[in-house]
């Protein structure tokens, strides 16, 4: 059953009557009610196109958060072949928050990243809802470090609230995970793409998208900090988030004009959540031709590259 956001109520209710009629439809009456069910999906369909295409950036997290959207495990399963998990930080234990290993993307050996929030509440639980613990940024460090062992292109899929904030986190060194990760994001010797297919959240997300092509999906969100969490901190009251989420410039769209993302991957009429399949071709595309662009460069090249991408972010406003 297709859940519905509070602002998709217009929405909603044309495709509620659209399968009222179809109901009453099954019988003899179905070639009269016909036409009033294309009509009505027409009508529906152009409502859905409207609404999308002057999304607020509260409306924005609201869909990068859609319970329904495609998450790491649907993008691997569609993009990856052959993929061979790896489990632990070789330190701790193991975090899963965090899946990688490796695998074949169009047939090329690549190593893959991603935040995993989870689709049941079973799996929200045991993924801790896509928020890292240390372990899981030391595993991800681990990952990197090894495939610029063996020189293979790095590909990580961002969909975090931000990193596991409890004290047990920062009693095993949080911060110190965080900075390592990105450290061996900036090492790396060989391509690395991001795609930020969710939610972007502060150095939760940072650590595995130091990349020489960050992507972001038309409706995802990135920033520093959620809009409740800067809401609390700006203003004391997480009820103005709609605001904090206006003034942080969080959409891909604000994000590209201001030179923090390369790239919008667009997503399917209505939000990823509406065709998965469609949105995660469409990054596989755009990995794809990202890849394709960085695929003559050597280690050094890709090093220098990666690090003046960031140290110009915020020079040329």
């Amino acid at each position: 059953m297709r859940s519905y956001l509070d602002f998709e109520k217009p929405v909603a209710e044309l495709e509620a009557k659209v399968e009222e009629l179809r109901a009453l439809g099954e019988g003899d009456d179905a070639v009269a009610i016909a036409d009033d069910v294309g009509r009505l999906e027409a009508k529906a369909a152009a409502a859905l196109k409207e609404l999308y295409a002057s999304l607020t950036p509260w409306q924005k997290t609201q869909v990068a958060r859609h319970p329904q959207r495609p998450h790491f495990a649907d993008y691997c399963a569609e993009l990856i072949a052959d993929f061979a998990p790896l489990a632990g930080d070789r330190k701790f234990g193991e975090d899963e928050a965090i899946v990688g290993g490796f695998g074949r993307f169009r047939g090329a050996p690549v190593c893959v990243i991603g935040q995993e929030k989870g689709a049941s509440t079973e799996a929200r639980i045991r993924h801790n809802f896509g928020m890292a613990r240390p372990e899981g940024y030391r595993k991800a460090a681990r990952l990197i470090e090894l495939a610029d062992r063996f020189e293979l292109p790095v590909l990580s899929f961002v969909d975090t609230a931000g990193a596991y904030p409890g004290i047990e986190a920062e009693e095993r060194g949080q911060a110190e995970a965080i900075a390592r990760s990105t450290e061996a994001c900036l090492a790396l010797g060989a391509p690395n793409v991001a795609v930020v297919i969710g939610e972007g959240g502060s150095g939760g997300a940072i650590a595995i998208a130091t990349a020489n092509k960050v992507l972001m999906l038309e409706h995802a969100i990135y920033g520093v900090i959620s809009p409740e969490g800067a809401a609390s901190i700006l203003w004391r009251d997480s009820a103005r988030a709609q605001d904090a989420a206006t003034s942080m410039k969080i959409t891909a769209q604000d994000l590209l004009r201001l030179g923090v993302i390369d790239s919008i991957v667009p997503e399917p009429v209505g939000g990823a959540h509406r065709d998965p399949k469609g949105a995660i071709a469409a990054a596989g595309e755009a990995i794809a031709g990202a890849l394709s662009e960085l695929g003559n460069m050597g280690p050094a090249e890709l090093r220098s590259h990666r690090s003046d991408k960031f140290l110009e972010i915020g020079r040329k406003l």
